[in-house]
This record gives C-alpha cells, sequence and structure tokens, in this order.
C-alpha cells in the first residue's frame, strides 16, 4: 500500500479541509478522469482497493493514474484507553481530498468501459465523486 518513505514529522498536527482544490482540478495525463465532489480523507487501502477494482475490470487493458497519495499520518489509540497520556502511535496514512481534486485518471479504454471502471471505483470511496470526459 502507499505510504511516505520519510516525513519531515511523524506525527504532523491535524488541520482543517476548508475550500475546494485548486490543484490537482484539471485532467492532466488521460482522457476520463474520477473527481471528488465532496470533502474527506481517502486511507492508502481504499486507494488501493479502488485501483484494484479498476485493473480487473479492463483486464490490464488501458493506463490508469492515481493522482492522490496518503502522506497525512493519523494517530489513534486502543480502545479503553483513560485520557490523557499524549499522543498515541501512527495508524495510517491519508489524502486529504476537497470537492473539485482528480483522483483517478485513465486512457487507451472505450468510453463504457471507463465509465463502468470508476463506477466500481467509486463504490470502494468515502466520497461523493463524478465521472469527466476530457
Amino acid at each position: 500500500m502507499l505510504q511516505p518513505k520519510k516525513t519531515k514529522y511523524r506525527k504532523p498536527m491535524r488541520g482543517r479541509l476548508k475550500g475546494s482544490a485548486t490543484r490537482g482540478a484539471e485532467i492532466a495525463f488521460g482522457d476520463y478522469a474520477l473527481k471528488a465532489t465532496t470533502r474527506g480523507y481517502i486511507t492508502s487501502r481504499q486507494i488501493e482497493s479502488a485501483r484494484r477494482a479498476m485493473v480487473r475490470f479492463v483486464n490490464r487493458g488501458g493506463k490508469i493514474w492515481i493522482r492522490i497519495f496518503p502522506d497525512k499520518a493519523f494517530t489513534a489509540k486502543p480502545l479503553e484507553v483513560p485520557m490523557g497520556w499524549g499522543k498515541w502511535s501512527v495508524e495510517m496514512y491519508r489524502a486529504p481530498v476537497k470537492p473539485g481534486r482528480i483522483l483517478f485518471e485513465m486512457t487507451w479504454v472505450a468510453p463504457e468501459v471507463a465509465r463502468e471502471a470508476f463506477t466500481l471505483a467509486a463504490y470502494k470511496l468515502p466520497v461523493k465523486t463524478k465521472i469527466i470526459v476530457d
């Protein structure tokens, strides 16, 4: 699964998701794209699950680009642990997604194949999406 090789800080502050995407909001590589319409965090497991669904449907034909990368660490405490005692260890990595962000791109396939593959991938993601044709 995707995760950064090295980070500047092991446990970053959380931050907030405001506004809409300005970077990564246009189709850059392929002919078809899956674009987020709501905000949220996508984990590396969800990205991998969506990628596998698309690759299986297009039978390894075409080319797929992943336009997001999970580089934000998420920390979690175990269940039934009292309050306090600081921040716990890194549990997983997530990619913050704003509305308008392109998540995946695809080329070298028929439009109906791309549409169905993106529909299967959208089922795996926690944000609402729409399919864009260049």
